[in-house]
């Protein structure tokens, strides 16, 4: 009678409403009556298969099956998603949808040349994305692969409603120098994209067309795609006739993906709100807003159908039950016990069920030994671990050697090193884990060329600013350990300040103080200017930077040239005193010396035409880039903008230009011409001319131009009328001294050189097509 009463309670769970609604939501992936696959490619809820179908959550979640294909292939509406070349758009084909993301194959743009430099074949790529409900993902990076190439990727004109541009640089004068798996600048580069954006356009730019590198690179490709997805193979990559059809195949673009505008609380209790029983709403941080569901822990499912999400059934396959004792399901969760008569903890990582009160010889022996056996694995796993904990410490050592951590200390202690500042110090690992929260993404500050730069909170409540870089090639760390010990004796209230390195890291990491009041790119062309820039203002900041530079340039134990001067390189702390960062591409110079020579660095806009072309690395050079920085300040314009006609693209260029044809007001900020006396403009006029003159040699030292910046701000405003008559100041400044610039006969560069530009050939032209890529 007992055993037919317990197999019909059996047979009463194993067939209620509740096991059958369970079995069915498990293969719940869609609505009822709607195809769950096309092709290979599983397609489930909120997207749907079929146009104006009803298997979707809305119009631009349908997904097009082309049936024509064997297998079929699925597609993004035509109308919302298009991938775009010179002159066509084709549609976007789906290999991929999960929680969070769709991944859509690729395209490529491509440039090839022959011998002479003539271009055989040019190729754009892009995406559009008409739709605020999908993103390109920061999973993706801009890559460029090619020994003469840089990437240009920028948001479709009209749509994006975004002004960036983004890049990098590709370099390399042989094929041994290309490394195999590595974009760091030597035959692939690799950078990121801004957040939010939901267009692309991709175009491969050249700086010698390939002449010098013809023999074994005739082609330049460019292309938006997943990082992990990517693996350069070297100069085999050059030299693959399917290079572009293999990696539109194999890298994909990835595309977040949300539901509405608005954030999670905005649409609970409304008709918009999709998540269904046992899941939570997830807001999306990036982009224009919206929400996600997520099945809570102990269930599974699609948590956008109802009834939603379905308990996972721990105890239901005996290869992953959690139990050693009796497995008992609960609603996302689970309890092991014993059975009747033995006790203990029945989980399978506890210590087991035992007898109660037993007393029996041979269990005890098996206790014992159960016990022994336990009490050496126990010392064996102590052992591991303790030999693991003995590995990392041995590869700490490891790398603080290969470092120079040795170098550095010596360094720091001997006498040639007198006078560094020894509240500096060298940061253990663990210390700045700590402080940035394991080097969180939540705690990233930016984004450069050379690394990313985290925020970290220290023991003592200091907050810092940590630099981890990309790269560190070994032949440079004395250099880097020189850089470093230079770096932290210098103490000037408008340099950024070195607290100290880790070195115990695959890469070294550095530690400055933080300057939390942003970039001074930033003020003047994010925030269009604020109220508080005024004329004195800016004279300030010109003042601070300029004296900052001279510093370093002439008054540092060993001159520090600093390599990429920009605005964007200018910080401004919370009094809106300027402070000069980011030495990663700066290099010391011997007293005895003045030039070296280097591969060209720099950011395009502000790079010093006579160092592109020389590779002569002067102090000169940064004083050419400090003349583009003062512009800015002049006219609140972009160094570079293609949005502007082309005889404004270049700033530089169209400054020389505007004071040629006496219309130098014409390009000043109008803040600056209201607030300006005439002297002080004139006089700042002529100081910008000399720092961008092509000539390093006659351009002033940032000592002289400190020291008139300086003499700027002494000079008293006057009212405009009665000064120097009706005399332009712009015709003054252009017949001064240095006039000389414009006459061909005296300054080569100038030779054929357009109105619009201030080089002297398409070729160093393509040089500055864009904004500046950082």
């Amino acid at each position: 009678m007992l055993l037919l009463t317990l197999i019909l309670f059996i047979s009463h769970i194993s067939f209620s409403p509740l096991a059958a609604t369970t079995a069915a939501a498990a293969n719940n992936l869609t609505l009822p009556g709607c195809p769950a696959k096309c092709g290979n490619l599983t397609v489930p809820y909120p997207f749907g298969i079929g146009t104006n179908s009803g298997c979707s959550i809305g119009p631009w979640f349908d997904i097009t099956c082309n049936t024509s294909f064997n297998p079929p292939k699925a597609f993004l509406p035509p109308n919302l998603f298009s991938y775009t070349g010179i002159g066509m758009f084709h549609e976007v084909e789906v290999i991929n949808i999960s929680n969070e993301h769709i991944r859509v194959k690729n395209t490529v743009a491509s440039k090839c040349y022959n011998q002479t430099g003539y271009v055989l074949q040019d190729d754009a790529s892009g995406l559009v994305v008409q739709s605020s409900y999908f993103t390109l993902s920061e999973l993706n990076k801009v890559f460029a692969v090619g020994c003469d190439d840089y990437a240009y990727v920028s948001p479709v004109s009209g749509i994006e409603g975004k002004n960036f541009s983004s890049g990098c640089v590709t370099i390399c004068s042989n094929v041994q120098d290309v490394p195999v798996g590595s974009c760091s600048g030597m035959g692939c580069c690799a950078t990121s994209l801004p957040t939010g954006l939901t267009t692309y356009l991709a175009n491969v730019f050249t700086i010698y067309s390939h002449t010098r590198v013809w023999s074994f690179n005739k082609c330049g490709y460019t292309f938006l795609g997943e990082e992990s997805a990517f693996t350069f193979q070297g100069a085999s990559d050059f030299v693959d006739p399917d290079f572009v059809v293999r990696t539109a195949e194999s890298v994909p673009v990835v595309l977040n993906w949300v539901i509405g505008r608005e954030k999670c609380n905005y649409y609970k209790n409304t008709s918009d709100y999709y998540c269904q029983g046992n899941s939570f709403c997830l807001d999306f941080e990036g982009g224009n807003g919206g929400y996600r569901c997520s099945c809570v822990n102990g269930y599974q499912g699609n948590p956008y159908l109802p009834p939603g999400c379905y308990d996972i059934d721990e105890c239901a396959d005996p290869n992953t039950n959690p139990c050693n004792g009796t497995c008992t399901n609960l609603p996302g969760s689970y309890n092991c016990s014993c059975p009747h008569g033995y006790e203990g903890d029945g989980r399978r990582n506890g210590t087991g069920c035992t007898a109660r009160n037993s007393k029996s010889p041979a269990l005890k022996l098996s206790l014992g030994m159960g016990i022994g056996f336990m009490s050496v694995f126990i010392g064996m796993g102590w052992l591991y671990f303790s030999h693991q904990r003995r590995k990392v410490v041995k590869l700490r050592e490891k790398f603080f050697l290969k470092n120079g951590g040795m170098l550095l200390k010596q360094q720091i202690s001997s006498d040639e090193f007198g006078g560094v500042n020894r509240s500096n110090k060298i940061f253990t690992t663990q210390e700045l884990e700590k402080a940035t929260k394991n080097f969180s993404s939540s705690m990233i500050l930016g984004r450069g060329g050379y690394g990313t730069v985290y925020k970290g909170i220290l023991l003592d409540g200091t907050i810092v600013a940590i630099k981890k870089s990309r790269v560190m090639d070994e032949n440079q760390i004395e250099q880097f350990i020189n850089e470093v010990v230079i770096l932290t004796r210098i103490n000037h209230r408008n340099v950024v300040k070195l607290l100290g390195c880790c070195l115990e890291t695959e890469v070294p990491l550095l530690v400055y103080e933080c300057v939390s009041n942003g970039t001074l790119f930033h003020h003047i062309h994010v925030n269009d200017g604020l109220s508080w820039l005024s004329w004195d203002r800016r004279l300030r900041i010109a003042v601070e930077s300029a004296g900052a530079l001279a510093y370093l340039h002439s008054a540092a134990s060993k001159p520090v040239i600093h390599r990429d001067v920009k605005s964007a390189n200018i910080l401004l702390d919370e009094n809106m005193v300027a402070k000069i960062s980011d030495f990663g591409a700066s290099r010391l110079i011997a007293l005895d010396q003045t030039q070296v020579t280097t591969m060209v660095q720099g950011t395009i806009g502000y790079l010093d035409p006579e160092y592109f072309h020389t590779s002569q690395l002067t102090d000169k050079s940064d004083v050419y880039s400090f003349g583009v920085v003062l512009l800015e300040l002049l006219t609140s314009k972009k160094p570079l903008c293609m949005d502007r006609s082309q005889a404004e693209r270049n700033l530089a260029a169209y400054f020389l230009v505007s004071l040629r044809s006496n219309n130098l007001f014409q390009i000043l900020d109008p803040r600056v011409v209201r607030e300006g006396s005439l002297e002080q403009l004139e006089a700042i006029a002529s100081l910008v001319k000399r720092c961008l003159n092509m000539n390093g040699y006659d351009r002033p030292t940032m000592k002289e131009v400190a020291i008139e910046l300086e003499g700027l701000r002494k000079l008293t405003k006057q009212p405009w009328v009665n000064q120097h008559g009706n005399e332009d100041v712009s015709t003054r400044v252009y017949e001064g001294e240095h006039s000389d610039l414009y006459n061909p006969s005296i300054n080569p560069y100038m030779d054929s050189m357009e109105a619009s530009s201030l080089y002297s050939s398409d070729q160093i032209h393509s040089l500055y097509p864009v904004n500046d890529p950082r």
